[in-house]
């Protein structure tokens, strides 16, 4: 398995000079294995750059799956960009949690459409489909999912992702530290990371932004360690970076976080940055 990482901020992109090394795009990760369709996570604006990836390699028509953890818009806001949609014969199915009063497609409808858009989901070329996903395990495409219920702000999903019996990857972009700064970490979520080869997850806040926005929806550095360590995962990767922290300052992040002690049993712990591949024997 091959990870390739196109957008990796949260909240806003953030296209300037001193992001250049990290790069500015919202959350995007595509998961690519001989013989299988790709699986893309989320459809932020790094989606784009995934497009033009695609389209420079002369793949053909684009045949493919994204999960989609949430509906906030730095996770669906590539949709309209991705350029292999305006190709004909292109599809891309899109999986991710609906909701008791809208599904998955109603949501995309409601904000890929006039006055909020000009292009709604049906003028895309390439066929879109939507599908609700329920907790549990499920087949997609040539792919396993784990999809677990996360503590964030609305419905959110965590997915843990293999090909056939390949390396396993959990990728939690927006995760809720527990209000209190503890490092307490929900079961459901030790169990969906335990054993993972490589653990992709949201350390948007430094502690001192995370007492002043505790109920944002997002954790620190220090927690992504804690859960990595509780569930025995091998590579941390942190991720969904904050528009406010420039490189140096994910630099300083990053290697705070490989000082912790909790952080002696994971084999790597890096910071991701968009151009980052990461391959899984």
């Amino acid at each position: 398995m091959n990870i390739g990482f196109f957008g990796v901020r949260g909240s806003t992109p953030c296209p300037t000079d001193a992001h250049r090394r990290y790069g500015g795009n919202t959350s995007c990760v595509v998961l690519e294995a001989e013989g299988a369709p790709p699986v893309v996570l989320d459809l932020g604006t790094g989606l784009r750059a995934f497009g033009e990836a695609w389209a420079a390699g002369d793949n053909g028509p684009f045949v493919g799956h994204a999960l989609v953890t949430h509906l906030h818009w730095d996770h669906v806001q590539g949709l309209p960009f991705f350029g292999p949609l305006l190709a004909d014969g292109s599809r891309l199915d899109v999986w991710g949690p609906g909701s008791a009063d809208r599904s998955l497609a109603e949501a995309f409808d409601t904000f890929m459409n006039p006055p909020f858009f000009p292009v709604s989901v049906e003028d895309l070329p390439g066929d879109v489909c939507f599908h609700d996903l329920a907790e549990g395990t499920s087949t997609v495409g040539e792919a396993e999912v784990v999809c677990t219920a996360v503590p964030h702000i609305g419905d959110t999903y965590g997915y843990r992702v293999r090909f056939g019996g390949g390396p396993s990857v959990v990728y939690l972009p927006d995760h809720q530290q527990p209000l209190d700064g503890s490092l307490q970490v929900d079961p459901a979520v030790v169990a969906l990371c335990e054993g993972a080869d490589v653990l992709i997850h949201d350390a948007q806040f430094t502690a001192t932004e995370f007492s002043a926005k505790p109920h944002w929806g997002h954790c620190t550095p220090e927690y992504a360690v804690a859960v990595a360590a509780a569930a025995g995962v091998r590579r941390l990767v942190l991720f969904h970076h904050d528009p406010a922290h420039d490189d140096d300052v994910l630099d300083a992040m990053c290697d705070e976080a490989r000082r912790l002690p909790t952080a002696d049993g994971i084999e790597e712990i890096l910071a991701a940055s968009e151009g980052l591949t990461i391959s899984l024997g």
